[in-house]
């Protein structure tokens, strides 16, 4: 069986598109805000906590990804924290995916 250059198709999800970066960071990154100002009852941290820290270093480890080319201002505490992020990208990506598992695990469970 030939492989023809038709039959090859384009990935469902465009992991390397800029814009895709660009959306799925700031849906990280307000998530994350909005679930910081929502009332919480008691102190779950897994639930609750956790979840949204996540979301916002996410959001802006792939804003920063996205718009570090087009930096037109000097921001040497932004630039220096967005560089490290991206730098430990494959770690953080790792602690941020076991913090989405312990949040569907122990949502409703106190840490105290």
């Amino acid at each position: 069986m030939v492989c023809e250059d038709n039959d090859i198709k384009e990935p469902v999800i465009p992991v390397n598109n800029p814009t895709f970066h660009l959306v799925l960071g700031i849906l990280c990154a307000v998530s994350g805000i909005l679930k910081l100002l929502s009332p919480i009852k008691g102190v779950i941290i897994f639930g609750d906590l956790l979840p949204a820290a996540a979301g916002i270093i996410a959001g802006f480890m792939l804003l920063y990804g996205v718009n570090r080319q087009n930096l037109t201002i000097e921001a040497k505490g932004l630039d220096r924290i967005g560089t490290n992020l991206l730098v430990f990208r494959k770690q953080i990506g790792r602690i941020l995916l076991l913090i989405s598992v312990l949040h569907f695990v122990l949502a409703e469970v106190p840490l105290f």
